[in-house]
């Protein structure tokens, strides 16, 4: 490496984003050591207990992450198909092979008490490739092809991740869509699938008639407010016929299109049921620990719900209920705070690429962990349904925190080029 690129290796890198990227390390490893404490093993690096295996997924992967720093930006963009290609083989193998955890056949046996697991991996390389096909020329994601397409690269990995059968992290690649809308997709889109999320819970909590009664109404003071221009009146029935449609057919596919347990977890998030002794235990338990921390917290390895391992996968699933009970509601916010500014951050650094590769596979990186940390919390404080998603950075899990490493720290190294050569 020549002094000239050494000077950029250091003066170009974001190191702000580093340090925030340390930062949840370190606090997720201190809380891994408080969630599984151990007090024949106390040492936070004893390498025979989850909190000392973290301390070297955290080794493994500051190396990781500085061997990307090395590499040459414009490897990330040609070599993109071939990360693609191979996890997509992982994610066929681990159907084959895979070791079967929590009812999930995801991961691949390593040996030495490490597991593989690829739906992690493939979240970057589908990144990876997404951005690679959007910022190709003559590709525009409103053209009907070039979205079909987009969206393929997308369902893929979804399909076989579903296959495992692993619902939390297929629908992370949902969180993509918000690329495709930065990219172009008509904003229109994603009215539409907010209104049909927002019908899918109305039908499930209320009477379906209710439920039509009110489209019609609010239908039809819509239209009498715009009679005037006809075209978006016809357009806003034919909507409103669609929408009432949709209100018969939510339940036969509710009930027929998932097992027993995940309508048990909605109907508990939905205040259908109570179940806090069954599938409600989890999400009940970490409300307890959370609450009982109050503004700050019972203090590092005194939390009751935490010591007597009340919160199952408190570890893993539920690590922010142990920052709830022993760091309170302050704790609670430094960490909410620090992702937020990781997430402003990461905006900020693909606003200012001039590659659109760059910019887009940014959005990615943004939209993944948005949509980790939002329903990994939100699934912690009771408001969404158990779907088993690790909290980036901050989880216990090798191939979590790996993954997330090489997500952030791509984006990283295409920042540091950003004033070289533009590529497509």
């Amino acid at each position: 490496m020549s002094n000239q690129q050494q000077r950029s290796f250091f003066f170009n890198v974001d190191w702000l984003t580093v340090f925030l990227f340390l930062c949840l390390c370190v606090i997720g490893w201190v809380n891994i050591h408080a969630a599984v404490y151990d007090e024949n093993n106390p040492s936070i690096i004893d390498t025979d207990t989850r909190y000392g295996k973290q301390f070297i997924f955290i080794v493994v992967a500051l190396v990781l992450g500085v061997v990307i720093l090395l590499l040459e930006s414009r490897f990330l963009s040609a070599l993109a198909p071939a990360f693609y290609v191979v996890t997509i083989l992982l994610l066929l193998l681990v159907l084959v092979v895979g070791h079967n955890v929590g009812g999930n056949q995801a991961w691949i046996d390593m040996g030495g008490g490490f597991r593989l697991q690829p739906s992690e991996f493939a979240k970057f390389a589908t990144c990876l490739l997404l951005a690679r096909y959007l910022s190709a020329t003559n590709v525009k994601v409103t053209d009907p092809v070039s979205f079909l397409i987009a969206g393929g690269i997308i369902l893929l990995p979804m399909i076989l991740i579903k296959l495992q059968p692993d619902d939390g992290s297929t629908l992370v690649f949902c969180s993509l869509i918000f690329v495709l809308y930065r990219e172009g997709l008509s904003p229109y889109f994603l009215v539409v699938t907010g209104l049909l999320i927002t019908l899918f819970i109305s039908s499930l909590m209320f009477d379906q008639w209710y439920v039509v009664t009110a489209i019609v109404v609010i239908t039809t003071l819509i239209v009498l407010a715009v009679k005037r221009n006809r075209a978006l009146a016809f357009k806003i029935i034919v909507g409103a016929a669609v929408s009432i449609a949709f209100v018969f057919v939510v339940k036969p596919l509710y009930e027929n299109g998932l097992k027993p347990h995940q309508r048990k977890r909605i109907d508990v998030v939905l205040g259908l049921t109570k179940d806090n002794k069954g599938v409600g235990y989890n999400q009940n338990q970490s409300k307890i620990a959370i609450g009982s921390g109050r503004v700050w917290g019972k203090g590092y390895l005194q939390g009751t719900q935490t010591k007597y391992a009340f919160v199952p996968e408190q570890s893993t699933d539920f690590i922010f209920c142990t920052i709830g009970e022993e760091w309170g509601f302050a704790g609670s916010v430094v960490v909410l705070g620090l992702y937020l500014f990781l997430l402003l951050r990461i905006i900020l650094i693909a606003e200012r690429q001039r590659a659109p590769f760059s910019r887009i596979y940014g959005y990615g990186v943004a939209s993944i962990i948005f949509f980790h940390v939002l329903i990994n919390i939100a699934m912690a404080i009771g408001v969404m349904p158990v779907i088993g998603i690790p909290l980036p950075f901050v989880s216990y899990g090798g191939s979590s925190l790996l993954s997330f490493t090489i997500l952030l720290f791509i984006l990283l190294k295409l920042d540091s080029n950003r004033m070289g050569i533009i590529y497509a």
